[in-house]
């Protein structure tokens, strides 16, 4: 089954330096085919790509949101037929929109041996605001749609000027994982994990709070009476410790997303799912048959999102490992910040990455590898959110 990714981008932003980077690392190996759709009579990067052994398909007048969707599905086509690649990258035209490019892919590929796999968009961090003020629908769409943000040129632009742009992308956008992090720094396979399925720190957080057997949430080190493994983190864990099913997708399909069960297609939404668990259910106190006391619905026994709530952030602040370990410790001694039952974060450091992880009278912070943004979650009960934005130095 040949992979279509489309590499989506406004003019200039860095589409073909991103491509390059992930054909030399994270493609290595792989049958790939280009496909590329320039507006105007000439390609202007089919030479330039060349270089790299990749197949060139340009398609020149029009666009394929537009007038060419009946040739660029009969190019899809003949693509998958000829070569039978592992991969198809598709780069449209920096003023297409993204989810016509999306329909026009799914209009096809139940004809051919293909699938969507991605859809990302690249944006100049420099350039965000004024492109969003003077190009409206066409450069919105592409953020609106995308399933990962690229905010390129961070390394270059002042910090307060990459918080402006990551606040545009936030507020079109507010689920897709935006990458704030220079590409230089990440590499190709971390930025093709992000692309296709990240998920977020509260999405984790609460699939290891949760018992897969009985739903439910335990106290730390506690059992229900299921045979199964519990670790260190009070939660019960089989292979990677997530429930992918439960979590109403399912990995390695598709994009990495479950998308039909939404009752969406990626030409109609952002192309993300993903449950809101900014809110703590205070419904009556029941027993989910594990011998603890929990708050929670009438269905016999509850899910962890409905006894606790959450509050997590994105952030590009640099943080020292004092610092982290000071946060850590007034969130297991001040209960003014809520009953923390679980904190984790990586976060940008001085020199190297912040990585640190809390269960209540325990926490770790270590160094780690470079994320694709700095991230950071608390989950309990009564969590006082202003409280812990000002600990985190967050507005």
């Amino acid at each position: 089954m040949t992979k279509i990714d489309i590499i989506s981008g406004f003019l200039g932003a860095g589409k073909t330096t991103f491509i390059k980077k992930m054909l030399k690392e994270a493609f290595r190996g792989e049958q790939v085919v280009l496909i590329e759709n320039e507006f105007g009579e000439i390609g202007i990067d089919g030479g330039f790509l060349k270089e790299s052994g990749i197949e060139i398909r340009e398609m020149n007048s029009g666009c394929i949101c537009c007038s060419l969707v009946g040739d660029f599905g009969k190019s899809l086509k003949e693509v998958v037929g000829t070569y039978h690649p592992d991969r198809i990258l598709i780069e449209p035209s920096g003023v297409g929109k993204l989810s016509d490019v999306i329909k026009a892919v799914q209009d096809v590929q139940e004809e051919i041996d293909a699938e969507l796999n991605s859809f990302t968009t690249v944006v100049d961090a420099m350039k965000c605001r004024l492109y969003r003020n003077n190009f409206g629908e066409f450069f919105s769409n592409q953020v609106e749609y995308a399933g990962a943000i690229i905010l390129s040129r961070t390394d270059k632009a002042k910090p307060e000027k990459v918080e402006e742009s990551y606040q545009i992308l936030r507020e079109l956008n507010e689920k897709a994982p935006i990458i704030t992090t220079p590409i230089a720094e990440l590499p190709g396979d971390k930025l093709l994990e992000t692309m296709e399925h990240s998920k977020t720190l509260e999405e984790e957080l609460l699939a290891e709070i949760m018992c897969p057997e009985c739903g439910g949430h335990h106290e730390h080190g506690e059992s229900c009476g299921h045979d199964h493994h519990h670790e260190g983190q009070g939660c019960c864990h089989e292979g990677d410790g997530h429930n992918h099913e439960e979590e109403g997708h399912s990995h390695g399909e598709g994009c990495g997303h479950h998308h039909e069960e939404h009752g969406h297609s990626h030409g109609e939404g952002c192309g993300h799912h993903h449950e809101e668990h900014e809110h703590s259910h205070e419904e009556h106190a029941d027993s989910c048959g594990c011998g603890h006391d929990h708050h929670h619905h009438d269905h016999g026994h509850h899910h962890a999102d409905e006894v606790f709530s959450s509050w997590g952030r994105e952030t590009i602040k640099t943080y020292t490992k004092e610092e982290i370990e000071h946060i850590l410790k007034a969130l297991e001694s001040d209960e003014s910040f809520g009953v923390i039952l679980r904190a984790k974060g990586m976060v940008a450091g001085e020199n190297d990455w912040i990585y640190f992880d809390m269960v209540p009278e325990e926490h770790e912070v270590r160094s780690g590898a470079a994320e694709y943004t700095g991230r950071l979650c608390v989950i309990g009960s009564n969590l006082n959110e202003e409280k812990l934005a000002d600990l985190f130095g967050i507005k």
